[in-house]
Formats: C-alpha cells, sequence, structure tokens
C-alpha cells in the first residue's frame, strides 16, 4: 500500500483496517511508532484517527461550509454570461470585456471571475478572429549510428550575374560521415526535382532496401505531394522540423555557410558585384 498524497481522503474502512493492523503489532511487542512507520503512517496521524477507542471518520467531506459573502447571485452569472453572448463581445475575450465595461461606467465582476462563469458553462472556447492554437505532438528523434541511415537535404540561394536572379543548390547530405551523396543546380525550386535527384543518389549509394530516415525544413518543395510520394514509394521515411524552429537543420545549413564563406566564392561574389556595378554605372 502505497503513501496518499497530501490532502487525498482516506475511506473508513481502509482506516479501520491500518488501525486494527497497528493496534495488534503494538499488542504484540513493537513500538508504536514502528508499527506506523511499517503502515505508512505517522504517529500523529494514527492518532488523530483513532480516538476514545474508535477509528474516526473524515468529516471533510460532509462539512457544511459557509458560502462566501461576495458570491455571485444567480442573476449576476446570467448577466455575466448575456454580457459575453453579446454581437459586440461575441469575439472578444474577459481581458478585454472587462475594460470596455469600465470605460463605459459598468462593472459586474473581475476578469478571473467572467472566465470561472465561462467555464461553468462550458463556453471557455476560442474567441477572436485569430488561428486557433492547434496541440501539437513531440516530433520523433533519430540517431545515427552509421552512414546511409539518416540524411539532410535543404535548397540555397546561389547569387548569378544578374542582380536579383539566382540558382538553387539542391544538396543531400549523410549527417553520420558529413558526406555529401548528391547534389544538383537548378533555376527554381521544384519538388520534382528533389524527387528525382533523391532516386538518383539512392542509386549511387546502393541503400535501397534498408531503413532511411531524410530530414529537412518546412519548405513548400519538402512538404509537396511529389516528394511525399517518391518517398513512400523509395520505402524513406520523411522527418520534418519542428514548427518555428529555425535552427532545426543544422546539418546542411552549417554546410551552406561554409561554401558561400569560401574565400574564392566571396571573392567571385565581390567581381560580379564589381562588373554589375560598372554595367550599371
Amino acid at each position: 500500500m502505497g503513501r496518499r498524497q497530501r490532502g487525498e481522503l482516506t475511506p473508513l474502512a481502509e482506516r479501520v483496517k491500518l488501525v486494527e493492523l497497528i493496534r495488534e503489532a503494538h499488542h504484540s511487542g513493537a513500538r508504536l511508532d514502528k508499527a506506523c512507520e511499517v503502515a505508512l503512517l505517522s504517529k500523529r496521524t494514527y492518532r488523530r484517527w483513532y480516538r476514545a477507542g474508535t477509528v474516526q471518520a473524515d468529516r471533510r467531506a460532509t462539512a457544511v461550509r459557509p458560502e462566501p459573502a461576495n458570491k455571485l447571485t444567480k442573476h449576476e452569472r446570467q448577466q455575466v454570461l448575456d454580457v459575453c453572448n453579446e454581437s459586440r463581445f461575441a469575439s472578444l475575450p474577459p481581458s478585454q470585456i472587462v475594460p470596455t465595461l469600465l470605460d463605459e461606467g459598468v462593472y459586474i465582476a473581475s476578469e478571473s471571475t467572467y472566465y470561472r462563469v465561462l467555464k461553468a458553462n462550458e463556453q471557455v472556447n476560442h474567441r477572436g478572429r485569430s488561428r486557433h492554437i492547434t496541440a501539437r505532438s513531440k516530433p520523433e528523434a533519430y540517431q545515427a549510428k552509421g552512414p546511409n541511415e539518416i540524411w539532410s537535404w535543404d535548397i540555397t540561394y546561389c547569387a548569378s550575374v544578374i542582380k536579383g536572379q539566382f540558382y538553387y543548390l539542391y544538396m543531400f547530405e549523410d549527417i553520420y560521415s558529413r558526406k555529401i551523396v548528391g547534389y544538383e543546380v537548378h533555376e527554381r525550386e521544384c519538388g520534382e526535382l528533389a524527387a528525382q535527384l533523391m532516386q538518383r543518389n539512392m542509386l549511387r549509394e546502393q541503400c535501397f532496401n534498408q531503413p532511411l530516415v531524410l530530414h529537412s525544413d518546412n519548405g513548400a518543395p519538402m512538404k509537396c505531394l511529389t516528394i511525399k510520394a517518391k518517398l513512400e514509394e523509395l520505402g524513406v521515411t520523411a522527418s520534418l522540423s519542428r514548427p518555428s524552429v529555425s535552427n532545426d537543420n543544422p546539418y546542411s545549413e552549417s554546410l551552406f555557410r561554409t561554401l558561400k564563406y569560401r574565400p574564392r566564392c566571396s571573392v567571385e561574389k565581390q567581381a560580379r558585384n564589381s562588373s554589375i556595378n560598372r554595367l550599371l554605372g
């Protein structure tokens, strides 16, 4: 029998049984405090339960408590509901309803009382035109213990000689060995191009018929139906970054940073910018 939580009620039948066991052990020569310790009770609790030769029942459940003097009447509770269901307040929370009424010189109850009354009447729902917060489950975590178990891929911008026009680098990386298993450069972002490159990468690495996880961020090409269908066809498990987490795909991002900050890449970028400025000047 485990120790009960603080404030938890103990049924009378269970109290009687515990007291009988403790009294039997005490009459057999055991110390009272040790017998109470075995029963997971304190000596003070035992003496509170057992008084004048009888086991006392817990009277908290049947206690008659006086109502607070500031308790809302039935009319006031209905008034709160009527105000919250008015057309001008139907989409507002109590944190905006109460100040609005105060500006008009009307006070019915506090904000917490509004919430309590609405909750008692099952009206604490999403109010307003903003998007409702959806519950999101924690994504499954993967760990690479060998090559070709988890790949990471992403698309990055690459500057061209024309200002405002970019090329797109598609890159797939094995996060265990940091090997670039495949890359291509295209003039547009497209899920179909990524799906074709993924299939060629698996042919090159000879990793068919073995578990493979492909991780990416939540970009449009990563979540399009074309790449999803191709991954299901290849038997690859898709893994996406957590919403609103910008650094949840660090493997590809760090490699892109290394690529773009190489001295040769920086010099070529400066040369392109200077040639464009001369043409525009």
